[in-house]
């Protein structure tokens, strides 16, 4: 039987173990695990790499959205307009920080937010946007920036899944006041266990950055705010280190796995193809099934041997925890529609065309 994860993390670790090997053990032999030489210059190489003056390297994505919002003054009476439809941090953050997340239902043929709706959400307690690149593709960014200019709002980018990703050959991460990455290790630049980075061409917001990751301390032992603890381990470091010259490559492989997916599937009644937009980096392919029951669907494809996942099965604002916002079921059709139709296949760098065969024969086995 077929034994195809959604994501093979071991991969990459098989490609260039050796220079991950090297890298950490330089590093427990340094005794420098908390900052230090690595974390700087991954900081260095990453902001280089997006195109940012700055980078500021936390424990996550999670954080990197936190410590954005905190840096941008952003508090309790603030709106920020999101999507419903995403990993719940993107929300999430917005709420630790004591300010009200504002959705804004998803575009027609994509998964991102609707640019057509932001507008109409707009309010005189809007301070922000935060656009999330879902799946690793960007939306229109010269139009979002017009949108965000006009209003006087900031624009924090989501870019969890996005990665190397481009909007009209400019990455994504150095559009908006502040981009925030997560290093996952399913990401497209993954390390060996949580880490994130900030990035941001304001040198305030960089410097605030930096202080309330370390406890809201500019100078250890004086504390100026309540920040949090918020570093990336220079294990972490080193090992994205010696991954992201790899980076490039590696998206170039997810969008040939995507091209070829497409191909396989177009013209299939009942599957929705993902629509395809140069400069996104497929951290997920990610179908729509519009005929056929989703879950019994997926429940086939594991019977053999074809693991995929669910991203996401229930929208932000029918999860139990922001009924108070005040959104029924219905508030954003296309948000709960897709939500119980979509189904991610495996996608990673190193999936072969065999193994994509693989999926999709079983795919097509699942719909009868």
């Amino acid at each position: 039987m077929l034994n195809i994860p959604p994501f093979d993390v071991s991969q990459q670790y098989q490609q260039i173990g050796s220079a991950i090997d090297h890298a950490v053990l330089e590093v427990l032999a340094s005794g420098q695990y908390i900052g230090g030489s690595n974390v700087a210059k991954f900081e260095s190489e990453f902001a280089h790499y997006i195109g940012t003056e700055f980078a500021i390297a936390c424990n996550s994505g999670t954080d990197a959205l936190y410590l954005a919002l905190r840096a941008l003054s952003i508090e309790a009476g603030d709106e920020v307009i999101t999507t419903p439809f995403t990993f719940f941090s993107s929300a999430e953050v917005i709420s630790m920080v004591g300010a009200t997340p504002v959705f804004v239902d998803i575009e027609a043929d994509g998964f991102n937010l609707d640019l057509n709706q932001v507008e109409q959400a707009i309010t005189p307690r809007t301070r922000a946007i935060l656009p999330v690149y879902l799946f690793g593709r960007p939306l229109d960014l010269t139009r979002l920036t017009a949108i965000a200019q006009k209003h006087n709002l900031d624009v924090i980018e989501d870019c969890a899944q996005s990665t190397g990703a481009t909007w009209e050959g400019k990455k994504t991460g150095s559009f908006g006041a502040a981009g925030c990455f997560s290093f996952y290790p399913t990401k497209n630049l993954g390390g060996c266990g949580d880490g994130g980075m900030v990035t941001t061409n304001d040198a305030s917001i960089a410097t605030q950055v930096k202080i309330l990751r370390e406890h809201g301390s500019p100078k250890r032992y004086y504390h100026e705010q309540i920040g949090i603890n918020s570093r990336l381990d220079a294990i972490q470091a080193a090992i994205l280190l010696a991954k992201l010259p790899y980076l490039d490559k590696w998206n170039i492989a997810r969008t040939e796995i995507s091209d070829r997916y497409t191909q396989y599937l177009s013209g299939i009644e009942g599957i929705v193809t993902p629509s395809h937009l140069s400069g996104s980096v497929w951290n997920q392919y990610t179908i729509r099934l519009t005929g056929f029951d989703r879950d019994r669907v997926q429940a086939r494809l594991k019977e053999q041997g074809v693991n995929t996942v669910i991203y996401y099965p229930l929208p932000l604002h029918l999860q139990s925890v922001y009924q108070d916002l005040g959104y029924p079921q219905g508030s954003f059709p296309r948000s709960e529609t897709v939500s119980l139709e979509v189904l991610s296949l495996p996608m990673f760098p190193e999936l072969t065309e065999t193994q994509q065969e693989d999926v999709v024969r079983a795919l097509k086995n699942s719909l009868t």
